[in-house]
């Protein structure tokens, strides 16, 4: 069996810090995790090697055994326990260990010897066992404007289970929930993992979304702009009457407070809607009009050549 280099294993340098070797091992038992890579050989024993390497080296006093060991390790796991070293020692002057050239090296020595150096039967029943929390789950949902207006409720199938998902009033494009122990299942006791689900909020005309605030494009005849009057406007909640200003002009911004999005998490609070004039052009205009458009067109330049 050749000597593992269990900073090899992890990644990590021989001078690596306690958190930059919980580090290594988080992202690498992540990425071979069994429930991520089922019926998957290779990556089930990359897994047992980096639960083995960070077994020793995660632990202050067995990773100065293990580094003061050193090559010398790799003699004694290709001895299969069946053959001694030579003056093989433990520490500085502490406690030493001695085995000659030639003493053999029963199964019994073999235990004796991993509980020595590590403090327990190295690969037996009584390991340590690591908790590792599933794997989480993604998954995206669509929904109207309207419906992120007044809140939703989806049913979810995933693997086994149904979940029933309720989405708050306001929720933004983009905003990503998270449903906690919905992901896959932990390992050792370890907890479940968690499920995101990003929620995409579909374009509504003639509404645009900016924040919790709502802009639409409303329509008003000419006349209605020249002389003033009332014009319906449409909202997400119903159709709101606002007042036209005498002589409002094109692409004039206005302003209904409150009629915009929800905020999202807080009650009865509530963004602005702003509607922008478009005003329409009269067609199809009977002689009559062309008449009075021209006299108002005669009045209009006399009135401006007085004010000269």
């Amino acid at each position: 069996m050749d000597f593992k280099d269990y900073y090899k294993i992890l990644g990590v340098a021989k001078t690596a810090t306690e958190d930059e070797i919980k580090k290594a091992y988080r992202k690498l038992a992540v990425t071979y995790h069994p429930d991520k890579n089922p019926n998957n050989k290779a990556a089930e024993e990359k897994f047992k090697e980096i639960n083995e390497a960070n077994e020793i080296i995660s632990d202050p006093e067995k990773r100065k055994k293990y580094d003061e060991l050193g090559e010398d390790w790799k003699h004694y796991q290709q001895s299969g326990g069946k053959q001694g070293f030579d003056g093989f020692k433990q520490g500085n002057g502490g406690n030493h260990h001695q085995y000659s050239q030639g003493q053999q090296f029963n199964d019994q020595n073999f235990s004796d010897f991993f509980e020595t150096i590590f403090g327990e039967r190295f690969g037996g029943s009584q390991s340590k066992q690591h908790s590792y929390k599933g794997q989480d789950y993604k998954a995206k949902l669509d929904i109207s404007l309207e419906e992120a207006y007044s809140g939703t409720t989806r049913q979810l199938s995933l693997e086994v289970q149904k979940l029933e998902m309720k989405i708050k009033p306001g929720i933004k494009d983009g905003q990503v929930l998270r449903l906690k122990g919905k992901g896959s299942k932990g390992t050792n006791g370890g907890e479940d993992g968690d499920l995101y689900i990003t929620v995409y909020v579909a374009d509504q005309p003639p509404f645009k979304r900016e924040g919790d605030d709502l802009y639409a494009d409303i329509e008003v005849d000419l006349y209605t702009a020249i002389l003033g009057g009332q014009t319906l406007i449409k909202t997400l909640r119903n159709p709101v009457k606002m007042n036209i200003s005498k002589e409002t002009e094109n692409g004039k911004l206005l302003r209904l407070k409150g009629m915009g999005m929800p905020k999202y998490g807080k009650e009865n609070e509530y963004g602005d809607l702003y509607a922008v004039v478009n005003i329409i052009m009269p067609i199809n205009l009977s002689s009559k009009e062309v008449d009075l458009f021209q006299e108002l067109s005669t009045i209009k330049n006399m009135s401006h050549a007085e004010a000269i």
